[in-house]
Protein backbone atom coordinates (compact mmCIF):
# COMPACT_ATOMS: atom_id res chain seq x y z
CA UNK A 1 0.00 0.00 0.00
CA UNK A 2 0.83 3.66 -0.97
CA UNK A 3 1.63 6.05 2.09
CA UNK A 4 0.83 9.40 1.44
CA UNK A 5 1.79 12.73 3.48
CA UNK A 6 0.42 16.28 2.32
CA UNK A 7 1.86 18.86 4.50
CA UNK A 8 0.63 21.92 4.41
CA UNK A 9 0.69 25.33 6.40
CA UNK A 10 -2.04 25.05 8.14
CA UNK A 11 -2.08 20.73 8.22
CA UNK A 12 -0.15 17.61 7.48
CA UNK A 13 -2.27 15.23 6.33
CA UNK A 14 -1.51 11.73 6.28
CA UNK A 15 -3.94 8.92 3.63
CA UNK A 16 -3.15 5.11 2.63
CA UNK A 17 -4.19 4.13 -0.93
CA UNK A 18 -4.19 -0.21 -1.25
CA UNK A 19 -4.34 0.77 -5.31
CA UNK A 20 -8.16 0.95 -5.87
CA UNK A 21 -9.54 3.39 -3.04
CA UNK A 22 -8.50 5.62 0.11
CA UNK A 23 -8.04 3.29 3.43
CA UNK A 24 -7.64 6.24 5.57
CA UNK A 25 -7.22 10.00 5.66
CA UNK A 26 -5.72 11.69 8.66
CA UNK A 27 -5.09 15.65 9.57
CA UNK A 28 -2.70 16.73 12.47
CA UNK A 29 -1.72 20.45 13.00
CA UNK A 30 1.71 21.72 10.91
CA UNK A 31 4.48 21.89 13.19
CA UNK A 32 7.95 21.95 11.92
CA UNK A 33 9.44 21.00 15.53
CA UNK A 34 7.42 17.76 15.52
CA UNK A 35 10.15 14.57 15.49
CA UNK A 36 9.19 11.82 13.78
CA UNK A 37 8.96 9.65 16.96
CA UNK A 38 5.71 11.64 17.39
CA UNK A 39 4.63 11.72 13.80
CA UNK A 40 5.12 7.58 14.26
CA UNK A 41 3.30 7.00 17.30
CA UNK A 42 0.31 9.26 16.32
CA UNK A 43 0.30 7.89 12.79
CA UNK A 44 0.41 3.84 14.20
CA UNK A 45 -2.30 3.95 16.59
CA UNK A 46 -4.91 5.72 13.46
CA UNK A 47 -3.64 2.78 11.32
CA UNK A 48 -4.24 0.33 13.69
CA UNK A 49 -7.74 1.87 14.45
CA UNK A 50 -8.37 1.64 10.32
CA UNK A 51 -7.41 -2.12 10.52
CA UNK A 52 -4.16 -1.32 8.98
CA UNK A 53 -0.70 -2.43 10.20
CA UNK A 54 2.97 -0.87 9.21
CA UNK A 55 4.34 -4.06 7.41
CA UNK A 56 0.81 -3.17 5.19
CA UNK A 57 2.90 0.11 3.81
CA UNK A 58 5.39 -0.40 1.16
CA UNK A 59 5.47 2.86 -0.57
CA UNK A 60 5.36 6.68 0.07
CA UNK A 61 5.60 10.03 -1.01
CA UNK A 62 5.57 13.33 0.96
CA UNK A 63 4.84 16.79 -0.89
CA UNK A 64 5.68 19.72 0.98
CA UNK A 65 5.45 23.69 1.28
CA UNK A 66 7.14 23.59 4.76
CA UNK A 67 10.70 22.88 3.77
CA UNK A 68 11.51 22.51 7.99
CA UNK A 69 9.06 19.76 8.22
CA UNK A 70 10.60 17.39 5.31
CA UNK A 71 14.09 16.15 7.85
CA UNK A 72 11.28 14.58 10.14
CA UNK A 73 8.82 13.31 7.54
CA UNK A 74 11.59 11.70 5.78
CA UNK A 75 12.67 9.91 9.05
CA UNK A 76 9.40 8.93 9.92
CA UNK A 77 8.77 7.29 6.39
CA UNK A 78 12.13 5.36 7.02
CA UNK A 79 12.24 4.79 10.50
CA UNK A 80 9.04 3.57 10.81
CA UNK A 81 8.11 1.65 7.88
CA UNK A 82 11.29 1.31 6.24
CA UNK A 83 10.56 2.53 2.99
CA UNK A 84 12.34 5.29 1.16
CA UNK A 85 9.62 7.89 0.32
CA UNK A 86 9.73 9.82 -2.86
CA UNK A 87 10.01 13.87 -2.49
CA UNK A 88 7.50 15.87 -5.03
CA UNK A 89 9.70 18.03 -6.45
CA UNK A 90 10.27 20.45 -10.03
CA UNK A 91 12.94 17.80 -11.25
CA UNK A 92 10.60 14.63 -10.96
CA UNK A 93 8.91 13.39 -13.97
CA UNK A 94 5.17 15.12 -13.63
CA UNK A 95 4.04 14.33 -17.58
CA UNK A 96 3.91 17.76 -18.44
CA UNK A 97 5.98 20.62 -18.68
CA UNK A 98 6.37 23.37 -16.26
CA UNK A 99 6.11 26.71 -18.52
CA UNK A 100 7.09 29.09 -15.58
CA UNK A 101 9.96 31.20 -15.63
CA UNK A 102 11.81 29.13 -12.54
CA UNK A 103 9.74 25.81 -12.28
CA UNK A 104 11.75 25.06 -8.61
CA UNK A 105 10.11 27.81 -7.81
CA UNK A 106 6.64 26.41 -7.57
CA UNK A 107 4.84 24.86 -4.52
CA UNK A 108 4.42 20.59 -4.91
CA UNK A 109 1.15 21.66 -3.99
CA UNK A 110 0.24 23.56 -7.04
CA UNK A 111 2.15 21.07 -9.26
CA UNK A 112 -0.02 18.29 -7.78
CA UNK A 113 -3.51 19.73 -8.02
CA UNK A 114 -2.25 20.16 -11.75
CA UNK A 115 -1.53 16.63 -12.16
CA UNK A 116 -4.39 15.14 -10.61
CA UNK A 117 -6.91 17.98 -12.15
CA UNK A 118 -5.79 17.21 -15.69
CA UNK A 119 -5.46 13.72 -15.31
CA UNK A 120 -9.28 13.30 -13.83
CA UNK A 121 -10.67 16.26 -15.83
CA UNK A 122 -9.29 17.20 -18.67
CA UNK A 123 -7.84 20.65 -19.83
CA UNK A 124 -7.91 23.79 -20.51
CA UNK A 125 -8.41 23.63 -16.18
CA UNK A 126 -8.22 26.37 -13.36
CA UNK A 127 -7.76 24.27 -9.84
CA UNK A 128 -8.53 26.71 -6.91
CA UNK A 129 -7.41 25.61 -3.38
CA UNK A 130 -8.32 27.17 -0.59
CA UNK A 131 -5.53 27.10 1.72
CA UNK A 132 -3.86 28.92 3.66
CA UNK A 133 -3.32 31.47 0.50
CA UNK A 134 -5.89 31.11 -1.93
CA UNK A 135 -4.22 29.90 -5.32
CA UNK A 136 -5.48 29.74 -9.32
CA UNK A 137 -3.13 27.30 -11.21
CA UNK A 138 -4.01 27.08 -14.92
CA UNK A 139 -3.36 24.15 -16.91
CA UNK A 140 -3.46 23.79 -20.85
CA UNK A 141 -5.16 21.70 -22.91
CA UNK A 142 -2.35 19.16 -22.97
CA UNK A 143 -1.77 19.31 -19.36
CA UNK A 144 1.11 21.62 -19.13
CA UNK A 145 1.43 23.85 -16.15
CA UNK A 146 1.36 27.38 -17.13
CA UNK A 147 1.56 29.11 -13.75
CA UNK A 148 -1.63 31.26 -11.88
CA UNK A 149 -2.48 33.22 -9.66
CA UNK A 150 -1.69 33.61 -5.21
CA UNK A 151 -3.61 35.50 -3.09
CA UNK A 152 -3.98 35.63 1.00
CA UNK A 153 -6.35 32.85 2.15
CA UNK A 154 -9.93 33.11 3.60
CA UNK A 155 -8.73 32.46 7.58
CA UNK A 156 -5.15 34.28 7.11
CA UNK A 157 -7.63 37.68 5.58
CA UNK A 158 -10.09 37.13 8.76
CA UNK A 159 -7.29 37.08 11.41
CA UNK A 160 -5.28 40.16 9.62
CA UNK A 161 -8.54 42.09 9.62
CA UNK A 162 -9.07 41.25 13.52
CA UNK A 163 -5.34 41.81 14.98
CA UNK A 164 -4.72 44.98 12.86
CA UNK A 165 -8.60 46.89 13.21
CA UNK A 166 -8.39 47.46 17.21
CA UNK A 167 -12.72 47.36 17.46
CA UNK A 168 -13.24 44.35 15.14
CA UNK A 169 -13.65 41.46 16.40
CA UNK A 170 -12.40 37.58 15.74
CA UNK A 171 -15.27 35.97 13.38
CA UNK A 172 -15.94 32.57 11.73
CA UNK A 173 -16.48 32.01 7.99
CA UNK A 174 -20.14 31.38 6.56
CA UNK A 175 -22.74 32.50 4.33
CA UNK A 176 -24.14 35.71 5.51
CA UNK A 177 -28.19 35.80 4.10
CA UNK A 178 -27.60 39.41 2.88
CA UNK A 179 -25.00 41.08 1.36
CA UNK A 180 -25.66 44.27 3.63
CA UNK A 181 -24.81 43.60 6.93
CA UNK A 182 -26.48 46.05 9.58
CA UNK A 183 -24.19 45.22 12.34
CA UNK A 184 -20.60 45.06 12.28
CA UNK A 185 -19.84 41.11 12.76
CA UNK A 186 -22.55 40.91 10.04
CA UNK A 187 -20.69 43.58 7.71
CA UNK A 188 -17.00 41.60 8.35
CA UNK A 189 -18.99 38.14 7.49
CA UNK A 190 -20.78 39.44 4.13
CA UNK A 191 -17.30 41.57 3.25
CA UNK A 192 -15.19 38.27 3.44
CA UNK A 193 -17.69 35.24 2.21
CA UNK A 194 -18.93 37.72 -0.94
CA UNK A 195 -15.54 39.53 -1.05
CA UNK A 196 -14.21 35.70 -1.95
CA UNK A 197 -16.50 35.33 -4.10
CA UNK A 198 -16.38 38.81 -5.96
CA UNK A 199 -12.76 37.37 -6.22
CA UNK A 200 -13.13 33.44 -7.36
CA UNK A 201 -15.42 34.92 -10.23
CA UNK A 202 -13.10 38.24 -11.14
CA UNK A 203 -10.32 36.11 -11.31
CA UNK A 204 -11.50 33.25 -13.23
CA UNK A 205 -12.98 35.34 -15.92
CA UNK A 206 -9.60 37.31 -16.20
CA UNK A 207 -7.79 33.94 -16.95
CA UNK A 208 -10.59 32.99 -19.27
CA UNK A 209 -9.89 36.60 -20.82
CA UNK A 210 -6.17 36.12 -20.68
CA UNK A 211 -6.14 32.06 -22.19
CA UNK A 212 -9.34 32.82 -24.60
CA UNK A 213 -11.28 29.82 -23.87
CA UNK A 214 -13.37 28.59 -21.65
CA UNK A 215 -11.42 26.76 -18.68
CA UNK A 216 -12.58 24.23 -16.71
CA UNK A 217 -12.82 25.27 -12.68
CA UNK A 218 -12.01 22.66 -10.02
CA UNK A 219 -12.03 24.07 -6.48
CA UNK A 220 -10.28 22.00 -3.74
CA UNK A 221 -8.95 23.02 -0.11
CA UNK A 222 -11.84 22.59 3.25
CA UNK A 223 -14.20 25.89 2.17
CA UNK A 224 -14.56 24.99 -1.17
CA UNK A 225 -18.09 23.42 -0.81
CA UNK A 226 -18.66 26.73 1.33
CA UNK A 227 -17.98 28.86 -1.35
CA UNK A 228 -19.42 27.24 -3.83
CA UNK A 229 -23.09 27.78 -2.37
CA UNK A 230 -22.54 31.57 -3.72
CA UNK A 231 -21.35 31.23 -7.13
CA UNK A 232 -21.97 28.96 -10.07
CA UNK A 233 -18.04 29.30 -11.40
CA UNK A 234 -16.73 26.71 -8.88
CA UNK A 235 -18.38 23.65 -11.11
CA UNK A 236 -16.08 20.95 -9.69
CA UNK A 237 -15.56 20.25 -6.43
CA UNK A 238 -12.38 17.28 -5.30
CA UNK A 239 -11.38 17.69 -1.60
CA UNK A 240 -8.84 14.83 -2.29
CA UNK A 241 -7.26 16.49 -5.53
CA UNK A 242 -3.98 16.83 -3.72
CA UNK A 243 -3.83 13.53 -2.30
CA UNK A 244 -4.10 12.06 -5.89
CA UNK A 245 -1.74 14.29 -6.97
CA UNK A 246 0.89 12.69 -5.10
CA UNK A 247 -0.50 8.66 -5.41
CA UNK A 248 0.04 9.49 -9.61
CA UNK A 249 3.32 11.29 -8.79
CA UNK A 250 4.29 8.01 -7.24
CA UNK A 251 2.78 6.07 -9.87
CA UNK A 252 5.51 8.24 -12.54
CA UNK A 253 8.33 7.85 -10.27
CA UNK A 254 9.15 4.56 -8.43
CA UNK A 255 11.96 4.74 -6.10
CA UNK A 256 14.58 2.22 -5.49
CA UNK A 257 14.62 -0.24 -2.35
CA UNK A 258 15.82 1.89 0.68
CA UNK A 259 18.89 0.26 2.17
CA UNK A 260 18.83 0.53 6.14
CA UNK A 261 22.68 0.41 6.89
CA UNK A 262 23.75 2.40 4.05
CA UNK A 263 21.22 4.82 4.89
CA UNK A 264 22.85 5.67 8.27
CA UNK A 265 25.88 7.46 6.73
CA UNK A 266 24.18 8.86 3.82
CA UNK A 267 23.73 12.98 3.51
CA UNK A 268 19.98 14.22 3.56
CA UNK A 269 19.16 15.17 0.02
CA UNK A 270 16.13 17.00 -1.06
Amino acid sequence: MLLVVDAGNTNVVFAVHDGAKWRGIWRIATDAMRTSDEYGVWLSALLTHGGLREADITQAVIGTVVPAALYHLRRLVRDWFTVEPLVAQARLDWGFRIRTDNPEEVGADRLLNALAGHRKYGGPLVVIDFGTATTFDVVGDNGDYLGGVISPGINLSMEALHSAAARLPRIGIGRPSAVIGTNTIAAMRSGIYWGYVALIEGVVARIQAEYRAELKVVGTGGLAPLLAEGTSVLAILDPDLTLDGLRLLAARNPVPVWNRDRARTAPETD
